[in-house]
């Protein structure tokens, strides 16, 4: 065989059986398969937790055969009808004393092989039969080599490595073309400086790659999972930091504050003092903003920390020099909610050309999707002229058609909820590169913030302005105690009474035929989440009789959601039953209650936004969860997690422990898988943060890794193309 590598197609190693690897795990590469790292190890006299297994997963069981039988039976189907049949059951257990049904229909002879004792691995999918736990007609390979069985030379080791598997190629057939692409590869090339690597005393990669699929000891083990991190998060920081120089490079217009303009004005008339916060990262924005490069700030902080003022702020100063801003919010509730608050927070200074207009003034448009046709052509006008300093929009502002005079700042608002191409779009109306300030009251722990937004400086909010009252929460178990429930509708005529509003969440809108953008991941086998449209009649009707109940929906014509949002901010509705759309951005005051349906369909950071709808007022908020799970369940925990505390990072981190690592580094915006198979962001911060250094090191010598080859080509093999333009758009 000709010498072979990590580019070479895995049909030219193990021939036929390459097909079904690629065909079944996409795996087309010898790099491909030696970097398909076994999910989990089994070690020999150690058990399985059989009692954690799932109905209808797909399953790979380390288990000892306790028990065999088998019966005959009269088989009643297809062409074997009348004749008998057989069925043998096989227990397989583990020390714990959970135990695990195999059968096999039609295959005695099996009996002579699984006989107790013996150990073996069993992949197939759980199912139940007679309250028992189920695997049928399973594939299996017995692991103490007896005669006239298939090879198991792969699991001569004591550590026992199991892999991501399909039905049609169980873990064992990986582990033979592994341990067959392993003997015949040579020494795998080091594309990591040796000095990082003696500093960091990390493996050599080719020893990682070997220890990883068929490790000596558990220690072996570590050192090779530690070193395949280090290169997942060195990959990543040097892609980052990379982009942080190009972009410290990229000429702006420096848009310096002044002190007799907008920006002076505004703080001139606040009606409250900013916080030490507010006035630190106001600082930090400035000086930014004043640097002929562009600004790239993340800016995060609780819910009602203050973001909005901080970002009106840096729009004024940009107004001052010029230019003008513009404000990209998800969703038209938002969007609207923003150009109200702007437009109050200014006053006359966002009245330019009415009479009673500031003598700096500027003026504010908003513009979204629903605008008719009159009113675009309007707001259009005023920002291709100039005369609107600063647009509010959705995504309609990202149109062909939308052109602004001299576009010198973008905030992205929940930055989380917009993808590449569309922030990217919007950058693209500016002359120059524009300042860029990202927004966001999702608390991002540290790792994810260094990996995620590794080429962003970062600016965290963590004081409440004066005046925000505590929030109080609970769970409401409804179905073990459904008194509980009755006691929250009452609770809600109680605060309605002492003059407050509140809100009902809900997780869909109702109507079955499209809710599927607005419903929650849930379980097949429970009901259908509590849906807005069948809750708000059934409250106005029942327990909230007599109340002014109002219904608020993704679907509601724009016209309606505003005509609501302004109904219940004025105090003409009591309870405003609603999904999520109710989520960021939305301020009433008056609001101190909220009643969470099915919270169990949330994720731990959506709650935590819902409930920071309330108590932003004098009088404190109250938020109870409410839900069928039943205690001791993981959604149960995290309820009761969630209820412990209103420490947005402490939730955030607990929201890290319970997702893919895909999921938080944002695949699903890239469209792509992640590329981090071994690599935790809650596990490995420190990991992380140490190639963080070692990249800022290396890239101030040697900035397009020229003198580094290898580790050049390496980082565009683990960051491939689509994925680094994702990153590098930011």
């Amino acid at each position: 065989m000709t010498e072979i590598d990590l580019t070479t197609p895995l049909q030219k190693v193990i021939g036929n059986g390459a097909k079904l690897l690629a065909d079944s795990l996409n795996l087309h590469t010898v790099g491909d398969l030696v970097y398909h790292f076994p999910r989990r190890y089994e070690e020999r006299g150690e058990h399985t937790d059989i009692r954690s297994l799932e109905m209808d997963t797909e399953v790979t069981v380390f288990g000892q055969v306790k028990r065999v039988s088998s019966r005959t039976f009269m088989q009643q189907r297809g062409k074997t009808a009348g004749k008998r049949g057989s069925l043998l059951e096989v227990v397989v257990g583990d020390d714990s004393g959970g135990e695990l049904s195999v059968t096999f229909f039609n295959q005695p002879w099996r009996e002579s092989q699984l006989r107790p004792g013996r150990w073996g691995l069993f992949s197939g999918k759980v199912g139940r039969f007679q309250s028992k736990l189920q695997l049928n007609q399973p594939d299996y390979i017995l692991l103490d080599g007896a005669e006239g069985e298939e090879s198991v030379e792969e699991f001569a080791g004591a550590i026992i490595p199991v892999y991501p598997a399909t039905a049609k190629v169980p873990t064992w057939r990986i582990a033979a073309a592994v341990r067959t692409v392993l003997d015949v590869l040579p020494p795998v090339s080091d594309p990591v400086p040796g000095t990082v690597r003696a500093k960091r005393k990390l493996s050599s990669l080719d020893k990682a790659l070997r220890e990883i699929h068929r490790p000596e000891s558990r220690e072996s083990l570590h050192f090779a999972k530690r070193r395949l991190k280090w290169d997942e998060a060195f990959a990543l920081q040097l892609t980052l930091v990379q982009r942080k120089h190009r972009a410290a490079d990229w000429p702006a217009r420096s848009r310096p504050s002044r002190d007799d303009g907008l920006l002076a004005s505004f703080d001139a008339r606040l009606p409250y003092e900013l916080t030490r916060g507010q006035r630190d990262v106001g600082n930090e924005i400035a000086a930014d903003l004043a640097r002929p490069h562009p600004m790239h700030r993340l800016l995060q902080g609780e819910v009602g920390s203050g973001k909005t003022v901080c970002a009106l702020r840096a729009m004024l100063q940009v107004v001052d020099a010029g230019g003008q801003a513009a404000m990209l919010a998800p969703t038209e509730v938002l969007a609207a909610q923003h150009h109200r608050n702007v437009i109050d927070l200014l006053g006359d200074l966002a009245r330019a050309g009415e009479l009673d207009a500031a003598p700096d003034a500027t003026r504010v448009a908003l513009l979204t999707g629903s605008l008719g046709a009159a009113a675009k052509r309007k707001v259009l006008e005023e920002i291709g002229s100039g005369a609107a300093g600063i647009v509010v929009g959705t995504h309609a502002l990202l149109y062909e058609g939308v052109t602004f005079k001299d576009l010198g700042l973008i905030v992205v608002d929940e930055q989380h909820r917009f993808g590449v191409e569309q922030r990217d779009a919007l950058r693209a109306k500016a002359d120059q590169p524009p300042h860029v300030l990202v927004m966001t009251a999702t608390p991002i722990p540290r790792t994810v913030a260094m990996t995620v937004f590794g080429d962003l400086e970062t600016s965290v909010l963590s004081q409440l302005p004066n005046g925000r009252s505590p929030i109080a929460s609970h769970v409401v178990p409804a179905m073990d105690k459904p008194a509980f429930l009755d006691r929250a509708w009452r609770r809600i005529r109680e605060e309605v009474a002492a003059g407050h509003q509140v809100y009902v969440v809900c997780p869909r809108i109702g109507d079955a035929k499209s809710d599927g953008e607005d419903l929650p991941a849930g379980d097949d086998e429970r009901r259908a989440p509590l849906a807005v449209l069948d809750v708000a009649p059934q409250l106005a009707e029942g327990p909230l009789h007599g109340l002014r109940v109002g219904v608020l929906h993704g679907r509601l014509p724009a016209d309606e959601k505003d005509a609501v949002m302004r109904s219940f901010a004025a105090g003409n509705l009591d309870v405003l039953v609603a999904t999520t759309v109710i989520e960021v951005g939305v301020d009433v005051p008056n609001s101190t209650m909220m009643v969470i349906l099915d919270a169990d369909r949330f994720g731990v950071s959506q709650l935590h936004q819902l409930r920071g709808r309330v108590g932003r007022g004098s009088a404190p908020g109250l938020c109870l969860l409410v839900t069928e799970s039943g205690e001791g369940t993981a959604a149960r925990a995290r309820l009761d997690a969630v209820a412990s505390t209103t420490d947005g990072f402490k939730l955030a981190e607990l929201d890290l422990e319970q997702r893919r690592e895909g999921d938080v580094l944002g695949a699903t915006q890239s469209g792509r898988r992640s590329h981090l198979k071994l690599l935790s962001l809650l596990r490995d911060a420190e990991l992380i943060g140490d190639a963080r250094a070692e990249a800022f090191e290396l890239l101030e010598e040697d900035r397009e890794l020229t003198r580094h080859p290898g580790l050049a080509a390496t980082v565009a093999q683990l960051v491939d193309e689509e994925r680094a333009e994702y990153l590098e758009k930011g």
